[in-house]
């Protein structure tokens, strides 16, 4: 077998078990845990205060978390 041929075997295989890596299946056993009320950052003030403060220094952007809408007055 080539040296380039094993190399790329040897990449494809990588990228096959990184991207099987990355999946997370969730029993429907553990979804109760996930959807307890202490899971969401969103219910403590203090909490979502400070994730606003670490959004708008990291993107550079403020605002954004109250109700939806276009500037249409239609959201």
């Amino acid at each position: 077998m080539s040296t380039a041929r094993s190399s790329l075997l040897a990449l494809g295989a990588a990228l096959a078990l990184a991207a099987t890596a990355a999946c997370a299946t969730v029993k429907p056993s553990e979804r109760e845990v996930l959807s307890r009320p202490e899971m969401n950052p969103a219910s403590e003030g203090l909490e979502e205060q400070f994730q606003s403060h670490v959004e708008s220094a990291r993107e550079g952007g403020f605002g954004g978390h109250g109700a939806a809408g276009g500037g249409c007055g239609c959201g």
